[in-house]
């Protein structure tokens, strides 16, 4: 088959969350099943575009609208990901070093999305499959379906994967006239309760829906941000598929950024080698159990409840834990954890930023994880600290539940609690005490980081999904 993902994010081209860490790594493994697999996005000003070679493949002109404009396929000349890696350039929408949060977001994806479709419209042959990724590439199936200038397209099979469905896309009325023309009697396969919603429209257009865990996928049909209905509606063309982790570039026996590389026999005293560094940086007691945070600062992730969690567990619990904090987003959060230091001064530090360095040598050297997510689809955090022996304090939700089973019971090795509120999530942190100074806590390190949660399982799950011709 030839599969043709479609992503506003792919690691390491752009990546702001785990959309671009599936998206950099499920093609290479269908790839590395005999398939060929190609990526498409956004040729946006990163690092990544001016440390490669490119060529051109394609040039052509469409429009959004009444507005004409030219736009560019160039691809990287190696394939040095696994696959063939190409980026769509429109100037004064897509030359910009950031993926998201400008104020013609709207405009930048629609135009990319037009400009990809009309692109593979000139091919001589058709692709296998196109793969379209969270909304800002949802209007693609509703286009090569619908539009009378693409109707040579319309049954080459498309399959949506949903990473969020918190992020729908969601346009006025008032934009309709950007996409290419359409029969006006299909209209209502664009509209979700008054307004253009893509990604509702590619829950309806595509020939397959999933999401990136079987839990999240049960969940949407009772908490979707308004789709609950639609998902309801769509579940027989709908499933779940949990996420995998890359095992080439998550791998601590072979991890360039570690202090100390190790496995899951040496795994004592390689996260030992790890922590010690870690706290010599942050200057944290490398003898008291490390608890990390790993991710962006929004509501979803519940990192606006740590600070309070920070103060109540040295308040009621004591001073027996130390606490290390990395990530950005919301500015009142990034305040809030950044004054913490000055407040509570030693046993905890943030670091505010994005720092992929930093992050595999916190997933190396703590001993606990903290994942109090409010909406976790999938998560790979919690993979990638099992990988590296760290224990997962999770919230019962999505892929967390998928994943991560508690200690308590038979064969557990995480730790889990219902609620995203503070009281739960300090409790939690009193059980991973208990479970540091467990005569179990060695062998647990040892086995979960034998847990097999790599890419080959998850694209051979992929590969079935895909309608075959």
């Amino acid at each position: 088959m030839e599969i043709i993902h479609v992503s506003a994010e792919c690691y390491p081209v752009a990546k702001v969350g785990g959309l671009g860490d599936v998206v950099g790594a499920l093609p290479k493994y269908q790839q590395l099943l005999g398939h060929v697999a190609k990526v498409v996005l956004p040729m946006y000003r990163t690092a990544y575009l001016y440390a490669h070679d490119w060529e051109t493949v394609h040039k052509g002109r469409t429009h959004m609208g009444n507005w004409w404009f030219d736009y560019t396929v160039i691809k990287e000349t190696t394939s040095e990901l696994g696959f063939d890696l190409y980026l769509i350039d429109i100037y004064g929408l897509l030359d910009r070093e950031g993926v998201y949060g400008y104020s013609d977001d709207t405009e930048r994806f629609t135009a990319f999305q037009i400009a990809f479709v009309d692109w593979i419209s000139q091919w001589n042959h058709r692709p296998s499959v196109v793969h379209v990724h969270d909304h800002q590439a949802a209007l693609i199936p509703f286009i090569m379906q619908y539009s009378a200038d693409y109707g040579h397209l319309k049954n080459v099979p498309t399959v949506l994967t949903i990473h969020n469905a918190q992020y729908q896309g969601w346009m006025g009325w008032d934009k309709n006239h950007y996409l290419p023309r359409y029969d006006a009697w299909k209209a209502g396969l664009l509209e979700w309760k008054n307004t253009i919603n893509p990604l509702a429209s590619a829950i309806r257009c595509a020939w397959k829906v999933t999401t990136v865990s079987p839990s999240y996928m049960e969940e949407l049909r009772y908490a979707a941000n308004g789709l609950e209905a639609l998902f309801e509606y769509e579940k027989g063309k709908c499933s779940g598929i949990l996420n995998g982790i890359d095992a080439q570039v998550w791998n601590p026996e072979t991890d360039t950024y570690l202090a100390a590389n190790f496995d899951h026999t040496t795994v004592a005293s390689g996260k030992l080698a790890n922590k010690k560094e870690l706290c010599k940086r942050f200057r944290l007691d490398v003898a008291k159990p490390l608890f990390v945070f790993i991710g962006r600062f929004v509501g979803e992730k519940a990192a606006d409840l740590l600070p309070t969690v920070v103060g109540d567990a040295f308040h009621y619990i004591g001073r027996e834990m130390s606490f290390l904090i990395l990530g950005s987003g919301n500015r009142a959060v990034e305040s809030h954890l950044a004054s913490l230091e000055g407040i509570v001064q030693e046993d905890y530090r943030a670091y505010i930023g994005y720092n992929e360095q930093l992050s595999h040598q916190m997933y190396a050297g703590a001993d606990f994880l903290l994942m109090p997510s409010r909406v976790e689809p999938c998560g790979l955090n919690q993979m990638y600290a099992l990988r590296y022996g760290t224990v997962p304090v999770v919230r019962d939700t999505g892929g967390l539940h998928d994943t991560v089973v508690d200690y308590a019971d038979w064969q557990g090795f995480g730790i889990r609690f219902q609620d995203a509120t503070v009281g739960e999530i300090s409790h939690a942190i009193y059980r991973a005490l208990e479970l540091y100074g467990d005569e179990r806590f060695p062998a647990i390190r040892e086995r979960i980081m034998q847990i097999d949660h790599s890419w080959e399982s998850s694209a051979e799950q992929y590969l079935a999904l895909y309608p075959s011709h």
